[in-house]
């Protein structure tokens, strides 16, 4: 199997996907004053087959029940990624609101095509200690950052990730994706992008390093050794807050995926968070992972294969594979992109930024 990132190393490489921001910093932010919060949309026009996998005991989600492969609805219109704890799932009501403006979502009647429902699946980070505790997302949030989404879009410390921390160090938004070149998925593009704030550490107290570049290795992400007094601040670092955190996130293909094999990649996918954060998946995390398949691409033929088993078994393994691959790399964009907020250190403040940065 070969791949290669895709053309922007971001979800939106998968075609039909798209993506927005919205959020207010104030930059005099400090822990507990001044705005730092927002909200991030995947958007899908026309809609996509979705799942989702939660695996952290302190979830804060909205329509997630629907996303199981056994109930009805088999498509959503985008996704939210939310702070605000709770109250930013209001942030989902603008989105509708966008998508109904559009027409956008389950046709209800066939005389009037404005007569639709809108499927916006959503999950939150903890942030409120961050920035000033009244104000969070709300669902003008959600609507112009449905306005916002195109596929190109800012990483690091906007939209969701404006207030996400990461262990001791200053969370935020990354992205990723892989396409491969042969093998039975050849042709088909994964994607992620993730709202890193765990409550985990996210680099290695022994090197610097993150935990994430330890599958394709420091230099892929231009990473330097870290000096011997860079490791000493670094773990003599205090997590600033709470303890109530969460990571976030959509991972998407191009391929045509049923339900079922959607669960399959929001499941596997989850392999990649607990590669970049140690611990994951924490009582104290709500770390939640979306799943879109937009179907957009020419799909490579079946390999043939015995009857009691699906027919793309094959390919979605390798999407799969890829998923967690693209979940890994995008939490470590999240960390390298990140900058200081609320007096939060940001990597590159402690270790420095990758080569030319």
């Amino acid at each position: 199997m070969s791949s290669v990132a895709g053309h922007r190393n971001s979800i939106t490489d998968v075609s039909g996907v798209l993506v927005g921001h919205h959020h207010e910093l104030d930059p005099n932010a400090t822990l507990g004053t001044g705005a730092a919060t927002g909200c991030t949309v995947v958007r899908v026009p026309g809609g996509a087959v979705a799942s989702v996998d939660v695996r952290g005991g302190g979830p804060g989600t909205r329509e997630t029940d629907l996303l199981n492969p056994e109930n009805t609805v088999r498509q959503a219109n985008a996704i939210l990624l939310t702070a605000g704890s709770a109250y930013g799932l209001a942030a989902a009501d603008g989105v509708m609101r966008w998508l109904e403006e559009h027409k956008e979502g389950i046709p209800m009647d066939p005389a009037d095509p404005a007569r639709v429902v809108p499927i916006v699946p959503a999950a939150v980070i903890f942030d409120l200690p961050v920035g000033a505790w009244h104000i969070r997302p709300d669902a003008d949030f959600g609507f112009l950052a449905a306005e916002d989404a195109g596929v190109d879009f800012a990483r690091g410390s906007v939209g969701a990730g404006v207030g996400a921390r990461a262990g001791s160090l200053k969370g935020g938004i990354g992205t990723a994706s892989v396409r491969f070149t042969d093998g039975p998925a050849a042709g088909l593009t994964v994607g992620a992008v993730i709202v890193a704030n765990p409550v985990g550490s996210v680099f290695d107290p022994r090197t610097g390093f993150p935990w994430g570049a330890g599958t394709d290795g420091p230099e892929h992400f231009g990473l330097r050794p870290a000096t011997a007094e860079q490791l000493a601040a670094a773990n003599a670092l205090a997590v600033k807050g709470t303890v109530l955190n969460t990571t976030i996130g959509v991972v998407a293909t191009d391929a045509a995926l049923d339900p079922a094999a959607c669960k399959r990649l929001a499941t596997t996918a989850h392999d990649g968070l607990a590669r970049a954060v140690r611990p994951a998946h924490s009582p104290l995390d709500g770390d939640t992972l979306f799943a879109l398949a937009t179907g957009t691409a020419e799909q490579p033929p079946n390999v043939p294969l015995p009857p009691a088993f699906p027919a793309q078994l094959l390919v979605l393994d390798q999407l799969c594979t890829a998923a967690a691959v693209c979940v890994e790399r995008a939490i470590v964009d999240a960390i390298l992109s990140a900058t200081s907020v609320a007096g939060i250190p940001a990597y590159r403040d402690v270790f420095g930024g990758p080569a030319g940065v």
